[in-house]
């Protein structure tokens, strides 16, 4: 005998039904509609007017005698002059507008702060400026001023959400406090900022083409700008530090034309050299991978060799971190080859030897001795950095590669002395790393060419066969119609940061 399926009871009944019915799921649908509407509005505010400031007014007046306008006129002449080649980022109706909504917006004033910030700590900056920032600068150093705008920055950004609705303005301001903090030699805090500064770039969506299509002409200009003066940063940050990266080559260079009262090809050609290091260099250069071979690295030496043009469109400052740059990075990869022993003393390719780095000093020497002083000296301790890992491989090489045998009209040991010269002369040099390099000296070499190589000698010229042996002023542009001294257009160094000394 079939059974009769028992019916649910009421109550059961009931708690089988979905959903809300009758006015309450009128409601509910109502505010789901509004929601996704205010969604959808905030994606198109925030996809055309990524530079909009928080406008909630600061709880306290700019402080008195802190950040004037003489002294902000005074870091945007600095800048505007010797630094927007290196970081073309922003632009002079730019900056005035946000000096001018600093008495209401939040954002704003952290910008011009940390911005200000920023130029005063870079060593040796000299204002042409009125007698309220000499009178300023009588009381306290730029880089005491710097250090406590660079805390004031930081503690007025904590009054407002940058991180959940960012800006083109709160990426910038996290780069200034990367470069604040990495003159300031806290480095810790630096890469803090700098990965917070790709971070918002990201949520803003700058690795996405898409991005730049609408907005102005001039702010996605500085907007992709500041993508590859990420992209950049990042990777000689990885480099030095042995830092992972965020950025990738997604986005289109920045075009020559799209400024041209002020040439940006000195950058371009800096993002030129750092774009063969990706994720598997830098995955290498951590130890997070293995699966490098000799030739892998060999055509990556081939590239760093061809990516400069024998002629450069820039000044000569530009052409001196270049060309030093360049001979650096070659060095690092030389490092990677024999980290992962890829090196022999008899390959036809000079670049897999264990002999390459007096061919890079060589080169970076033929460079260096036909400068002049005031090009070397205004990119400051990045540069200094670049030349003293180049002299430190040189004395490892020194040390293990037998010399005798070679006849060296011009040899390492001469060109260690000229590089030694060179850290000891170039101003912030001698206090840091002159002492590191003549302990390394002492404890790797011989107690006789230890001794050779650390006495008082001129920079000595070389010549051969290389582009670099050419007289330097052929090497760059320079239309003297700009009416600006060599130090006037200087790409950053690595890290991209300008330390300008005046000629002495």
């Amino acid at each position: 005998m079939a059974s009769t399926p028992k019916r649910a009871c009421d109550a059961c009944h009931r708690r089988k039904k979905k959903g809300p019915k009758g006015s309450r799921a009128k409601v509910i649908s109502e505010l789901r509609l509004r929601e996704g509407q205010k969604k959808a509005e905030d994606r198109r505010q925030d996809s055309t007017n990524n530079y909009a400031s928080p406008t909630s007014s600061l709880s306290s007046p700019v402080p008195s005698g802190l950040l004037t306008h003489d002294l902000i006129d005074g870091c945007m002449d600095f800048y505007f002059t010797h630094m927007y080649p290196t970081m073309p980022i922003m632009h002079n109706e730019q900056l005035w507008r946000l000096v001018a909504e600093m008495d209401t917006s939040v954002e704003a004033y952290c910008l011009v702060a940390s911005f200000c910030a920023f130029v005063l700590i870079q060593p040796g900056i000299e204002f042409k400026a009125p007698q309220a920032i000499k009178t300023l600068a009588a009381s306290s150093s730029n880089a005491s001023l710097g250090k406590t705008l660079l805390d004031e920055a930081l503690r007025r950004r904590k009054g407002y959400d940058f991180i959940e609705k960012p800006s083109i303005n709160a990426v910038i301001t996290s780069f200034f406090l990367f470069g604040c903090c990495f003159g300031l030699d806290k480095h810790n805090t630096a890469w803090f900022h700098l990965r917070e500064a790709t971070t918002l770039a990201q949520i803003l969506g700058m690795q996405d083409e898409k991005a730049y299509a609408e907005g102005s002409y001039v702010e996605t200009a500085c907007m992709r700008r500041l993508f590859w003066l990420l992209f950049v940063t990042e990777r000689a940050y990885a480099l030095q530090k042995h830092r992972p990266l965020t950025l990738h080559a997604t986005i289109n260079l920045p075009c020559v034309a799209e400024d041209p009262s002020k040439p940006i090809a000195g950058f371009l050609h800096l993002v030129n050299l750092f774009r063969p290091f990706d994720d598997t260099f830098i995955g290498l250069w951590n130890k997070s991978r293995t699966d490098c071979s000799t030739l892998w690295l060999a055509h990556l030496q081939k590239q760093l060799r061809q990516a400069l043009p024998a002629v450069l469109d820039s000044t000569e400052t530009q052409a001196a971190d270049l060309r030093t740059t360049q001979h650096w990075l070659r060095t690092m990869v030389w490092q990677l080859s024999i980290t992962n022993g890829y090196l022999t003393s008899t390959s036809p390719d000079s670049s897999m030897t264990f002999g390459y780095p007096i061919e890079i000093a060589k080169d970076l020497v033929a460079v260096t001795s036909q400068l002049s002083w005031q090009s070397m000296e205004v990119h400051g301790v990045g540069l200094i950095e670049k030349l003293f890992d180049v002299a430190c491989t040189l004395i490892d090489v020194i040390s293990y590669v037998p010399l005798e045998s070679q006849n060296f009209s011009v040899g390492p040991q001469d060109y260690l002395n000229h590089l030694i010269h060179l850290i000891s002369t170039l101003r912030g040099g001698e206090s840091r790393y002159l002492p590191l390099l003549v302990t390394k000296i002492r404890d790797t070499l011989p107690p006789h060419m230890a001794a050779s190589v650390t006495q008082p000698m001129v920079p000595i010229k070389v010549e051969h066969n290389s582009p670099e042996a050419t007289p330097f002023s052929s090497l760059y542009q320079h239309d003297s119609s700009e009416n600006q001294s060599s130090a006037a257009s200087s790409p950053y160094s690595t890290p991209p940061f300008l330390h300008y000394y005046p000629p002495l």
